[in-house]
């Protein structure tokens, strides 16, 4: 299970390597495309996540929160708060990785690169999924709890 806190810098550990579709084409022309459904509303996000490092069976990466969202930037609002179904995709690209954008790389899992006579991206399949805690930000909670503070005296029920 994932956790990430909302407003802030989203890091991700992901199983990739010991599942790795492509293995024709080295690591550096591997990225991962993450796909987000909330368990309550079914909203579905994608974002592509930034900052990869490719090590000997896991792959961490991250996204930014940001309100104007951009899938190729990795910059993602998760709301509603709560839980959500994240799948992560592998897309290999035939050549050195471009500057990710609708020509080089596909948008969703269904989807294909615009320009695909150049150097771009498919995607080859689903190597992880799971679950992803989005928790509010501490201080600005929809809902605030007071603990209860136990009294001094003893209070006794007396039945007749």
């Amino acid at each position: 299970m994932q956790h990430a806190t909302y407003g802030s810098t989203t890091n991700f550990y992901v199983t990739t390597e010991d599942k790795r579709i492509d293995t024709t084409v080295p690591s550096t022309q591997i990225r991962f495309l993450v796909k987000f459904t909330n368990d309550l509303s079914g909203n579905v996000k994608y974002a592509y996540g930034q900052s990869q490092t490719i090590r000997e069976r896991y792959t961490d990466f991250s996204f930014t929160h940001n309100t104007t969202e951009n899938v190729f930037t990795g910059a993602i609002n998760l709301t509603p708060f709560g839980y959500y179904k994240y799948e992560v995709y592998e897309v290999s690209f035939n050549g050195t990785v471009p500057t990710l954008d609708a020509n080089t790389a596909p948008i969703n899992e269904t989807d294909a690169a615009n320009n695909t006579g150049s150097v771009h991206g498919v995607v080859k399949g689903l190597v992880e999924q799971g679950k992803l805690l989005v928790s509010e930000t501490v201080g600005s909670e929809q809902v605030k709890y007071t603990q209860y503070t136990e009294t001094t005296s003893t209070n006794y029920i007396h039945i007749n």
